[in-house]
């Protein structure tokens, strides 16, 4: 019996690092499948609530893959509007940025004893160190990615809309054997993920407005690119508003000259963090993600090891759905205490 025990061990401690191993190896298909996943499960009720007025499957379909082309064309028309915006720039920007850099970086090549040639700006002297050509193959590199990641999204959550992929079969064969265990598994993993998904989109969606009009009230340029990125960023629980208020408060620098004004533009941003973010978001979620912080911050570095910056966006997901199921579980329901912890919500 100890040896069977010592067996199954050590095959566990085999097969775990080879599962994760696939799972980076085949990162051009999971990531798609999950992003298609958590799509899916926020259609669901729209697609039941149809089914329930009569109307036909193929009607229903066809309603969603609207709706979905329709965000695509609305984030497509705002991209465009925000690279307009950043093209037609005034020359002006390019040369405030150079004096402010050149404030900046000069104590620092003093201290380096770095030699710029005399009379040479900050901007041409690093952008000449920098290999245009690769960075502009790699950027084509990232586009097709990008574009074929998209596309494989839509096929799969289609897949899945039209239930050629049922979730709640492949739940039921291979985790759980009671239809009546897996279907209420099931349906709280469906009603966690909407709600995670749908109140992390709208207060992100707030986000990105009040990074858009507090740039627009301070004069500081792009508003629509930062509150895009904002907007963005915030999906990355903890580190991603961190980083939009760092990143528009380094642009802010160079823009405002004032520094009551600057510190004020600053303020603003990160009011708009910390009421969003700290206070509204922990609300809106409810008890249902009592994740612990330490638990956020391994599995954003784990699934951001594994599938880079798309493996951050889907780790609380998935956090969520694994925590669901090892709740249920008494083998595994010590892990759902231990990322429960303190019950701090995210």
């Amino acid at each position: 019996m100890n040896n069977l025990r010592t067996t199954n061990i050590l095959l566990l401690i085999i097969a775990v690092p080879v599962f994760f191993y696939i799972l980076k190896l085949l990162s051009f298909i999971f990531i798609p499948l999950f992003f298609s996943l958590f799509i899916a499960v926020l259609f669901w009720p729209i697609i039941r609530w149809l089914q329930k007025r009569k109307v036909p499957k193929i009607i229903n379909l066809g309603i969603v893959i609207l709706i979905m082309l329709s965000f695509i064309k609305l984030t497509s028309v705002l991209i465009q509007i925000s690279s307009s915006e950043i093209i037609n720039a005034n020359s002006d920007l390019l040369e405030k940025a150079d004096i402010k850099l050149d404030k900046l970086i000069l104590p620092i090549e003093k201290i380096f004893s770095v030699q710029r040639d005399e009379g040479q700006s900050v901007i041409s002297q690093y952008s000449n160190q920098i290999n245009v050509k690769s960075l502009f193959g790699d950027a084509i590199i990232s586009a097709k990615n990008m574009i074929t990641m998209i596309l494989m999204t839509l096929f799969f959550a289609i897949l899945l809309l039209s239930e050629s992929l049922n979730l709640h079969d492949i739940l039921q064969s291979i985790l759980i054997k009671k239809r009546f265990s897996s279907t209420k598994i099931f349906l709280q993993i469906e009603k966690d993920i909407i709600t995670f998904v749908k109140v992390k989109f709208i207060l992100s969606f707030f986000t990105g407005l009040g990074f858009t009009l507090v740039c627009y009230y301070f004069d500081v340029s792009f508003p629509i690119f930062w509150g895009l990125l904002a907007f963005s960023l915030n999906f990355i629980q903890l580190i991603g508003s961190v980083i939009s208020v760092i990143l528009l408060a380094m642009f802010a620098l160079i823009e405002i000259n004032t520094t009551g004004t600057l510190v004020f533009f600053i303020v603003a941003i990160s009011l708009v963090e910390i009421i969003i973010g700290a206070l509204l978001e922990p609300i809106f979620m409810g008890k249902s993600f009592s994740i612990n912080v330490i638990t956020i911050l391994i599995m954003l570095m784990f699934w951001g090891f594994l599938w880079g910056v798309s493996g951050m966006i889907l780790s609380i997901p998935i956090t969520v759905f694994s925590k669901i199921i090892f709740d249920h579980f008494p083998k595994t329901k010590i892990l759902s205490n231990l990322m429960s912890g303190n019950k701090l919500q995210v």
